[in-house]
């Protein structure tokens, strides 16, 4: 297991790639991103409560507080349980398949897992992002009617959205792999 490296998100934001390689075809990629902020989180809600204490200073009905601080309360927990993001995982083992992991703040998981036999590639795509030219690391799924083609798309790291240099090496890693793959099962 490899310490913890240091890189960036496409907005600037530190992200730590922790690499775990099992066995020549195993490896285990955790990308963590930072955890919520107390900071922002009491700034959202002061300035919230503060504007409905300011409605309640107009009207004079409680209602107003109490709407507040439910709506706030509600809004938190829908935010950790299923916006923030804290580690994403992509387990990659060369004879099974892909494994994507995706845990939220309030520990709740989403696993994705492909076979490894519909998995045409991995490769790193380009698209434009909010007047930018970002990349992201995504896994070409293979067409069932035709072998040759692409059924389906399917990106990693989609929340944390790290920088190019995080994205190749991951991709590498995973080239690694399917190539391992490929002379494994040619010389079956």
């Amino acid at each position: 297991m490899e310490e913890p490296r240091n890189f960036s998100d496409i907005d600037g934001g530190h992200l730590a790639l922790q690499r775990r390689c099992y066995s020549p075809s195993c490896r285990e990629f955790c990308l963590s991103c930072p955890r919520l902020s107390l900071r922002s989180l009491t700034a959202a809600t002061c300035s919230v409560w503060l504007a409905a204490y300011g409605l309640f200073a107009l009207c004079q009905n409680s209602m107003v507080l109490s709407a507040a601080i439910f709506i706030t309360l509600l809004g938190l927990l829908g935010y950790l349980h299923f916006v923030k993001i804290d580690q994403e995982t992509l387990l990659i083992i060369g004879s099974l398949g892909i494994q994507m992991t995706s845990s939220y703040a309030s520990g709740k998981e989403s696993t994705t897992f492909i076979e490894m036999g519909k998995v045409k590639d991995v490769v790193i795509n380009e698209a434009i992002y909010m007047q930018k030219v970002i990349y992201y690391l995504c896994i070409l799924l293979k067409d069932p009617v035709e072998p040759q083609g692409v059924s389906q798309v399917v990106p990693v790291f989609q929340s944390a959205k790290p920088r190019l240099d995080c994205l190749i090496e991951v991709y590498r890693s995973c080239q690694e792999i399917l190539a391992h793959q490929e002379v494994t099962s040619a010389s079956s």
